[in-house]
Parts: C-alpha cells; structure tokens; sequence
C-alpha cells in the first residue's frame, strides 16, 4: 500500500475545538535504514509497521502495517533505541481527516499535523491552526525524533 501524506507545525491548540477523539500512543523503532521497521501500541491495539524510502519530496511511500498482540508489541518496544511518546487527536477539516500530534517526553514541545492524501498533487484547505508544511524535512519524522529527540534539539 502507498502512504501519501503532508505534515505540518502548528500554532496553536485551537484544533482542540475540533478534536472528535484521541489516544495515547508509544512507539519505538526496530531499524530505519532502507526500511522502517516500527513497533506502536495506540491505545488498547497494537500494530508493526514497514515504511519504505520518501518518495516525491517525502510526500509519498511504501508502507505495509499489521495488527499484533499488545504484549508482543510491549517486547519489542522494550528493545528499541528510542521511542515516541504521543497524543494524537483526530480533527475533521473540510473533508478531511487530520491527526494531530503532541508530543511528550524527550519530544515534550512538539507538535504536528499530519493528512493523508489519495494522490500527490491532491492540496487540501489548511485549518487556521496549520503553521508551516515540514513534509520534506526529516528531522520531524518520528524515527528521527526516536533517535535524536525535539530537546536535543536546542542544547
């Protein structure tokens, strides 16, 4: 399956108004070279998950994801070098579904937005909230962020 999606900063918590759910998530990476191998429990379910490389200026890739059990995914968790610790609040937007990030812990300060698109030219309306598109911009990409946290950022 191919994952086209646009991520974003925001500039502030107004989407909050919108929000219709959100969950906790934790996620940690197994390897991210050529593939990325993640491991997330979101809420009560739990999932793995390979990424291919960014194509299309980051836009678009690969990505295969399959359900498994909770306690499976709390072993492997266990053995990742770094994780990402989230709350991720789901906000419709003029027909589409938006999912918000904010995260906690080493990344605590950051937040983005993401929407998946069905083809790469496809240019939804931007909420108010919506700051600046970092689509291409690796270091907001959460196995980024699992290695080299938002904090490190600035020491």
């Amino acid at each position: 399956m191919r994952e086209i999606e646009r991520k974003y900063l925001i500039s502030d918590d107004t989407f909050l108004c919108s929000a219709t759910s959100h969950r906790r998530i934790a996620q940690g990476y197994l390897c991210s070279r050529k593939v990325t191998a993640r491991v997330r429990i979101y809420g009560d379910e739990a999932f793995i998950t390979f990424k291919g490389k960014s194509r299309d200026g980051g836009l678009s890739r690969f990505e295969f994801e399959r359900a498994i059990p909770v306690r499976c995914a709390e072993l492997l968790l266990a053995r990742c070098n770094g994780r990402v610790e989230k709350v991720r609040y789901i906000v419709p937007y003029e027909g589409y579904t938006w999912e918000v990030d904010i995260f906690e812990g080493d990344n605590e300060g950051l937040a983005l937005a993401e929407v998946e698109l069905s083809a790469t030219e496809e240019q939804p309306s931007l909420p108010k909230w919506i700051w600046k598109e970092v689509t291409s911009d690796y270091h907001y990409r959460n196995s980024y962020l699992a290695q080299r946290p938002y904090k490190s950022w600035f020491k």
